[in-house]
């Protein structure tokens, strides 16, 4: 059963943290769906999706963008490691639009291998794009894939000692 103390949840990018909050509870998007989190949570290590972070203080309620990573809970603390992070209120609706239509176009025009890197660097944009214009209140087209952001991340061949190159950020 959950007790009264708030969970300290961070969001931390390569550039540092860009949230520190105690909240009474909160949710984020995994590769296999969204899961919440209350006070009291047993400890859980889950891989971050692109998708939006909901928490709640008291009556309070905010949303924050983060892209893919991973999260740790353990002992009423919140770590969650992303490389993308924004605010509803740092949303620019029009440039997500056009991020999102130039994403999809490439997306249509592409032609190397379904799941490469250079496949998830697209996904990728698109999928923050889309969230982006979520978080801004304004739903995007829906889309379908069918490849997750993680299998597209270039990892080194350890046949061989050699690794492949690294994915840019977005």
């Amino acid at each position: 059963m959950p007790d009264n103390s708030p969970i300290e949840l961070q969001i931390i990018t390569p550039e540092g943290a860009k949230l520190k909050a105690r909240v009474d509870e909160f949710t984020a998007p995994s590769v296999h769906g969204d899961f919440g989190i209350l006070p009291g949570h047993r400890p859980l290590i889950a891989a971050l999706r692109t998708g939006i972070v909901t928490f709640r203080s008291g009556s309070e309620q905010e949303q924050v963008a983060v892209g893919p990573g991973f999260a740790e809970i353990a002992n009423d603390r919140a770590v969650l490691l992303t490389h993308a992070f924004c605010k509803a209120s740092d949303v620019d609706l029009a440039a997500a639009r056009e991020e999102l239509r130039e994403a999809d176009q490439a997306l249509q025009e592409y032609t190397g291998e379904p799941g490469s890197p250079e496949h998830g660097i697209l996904i990728r944009r698109e999928r923050w794009a889309a969230t982006r214009l979520e978080l801004g209140g304004e739903p995007p087209p829906p889309t379908v894939h069918t490849v997750h952001e993680f299998e597209t991340f270039a990892h080194a061949r350890y046949e061989d000692g050699a690794e492949e190159s690294s994915v840019p950020s977005e």
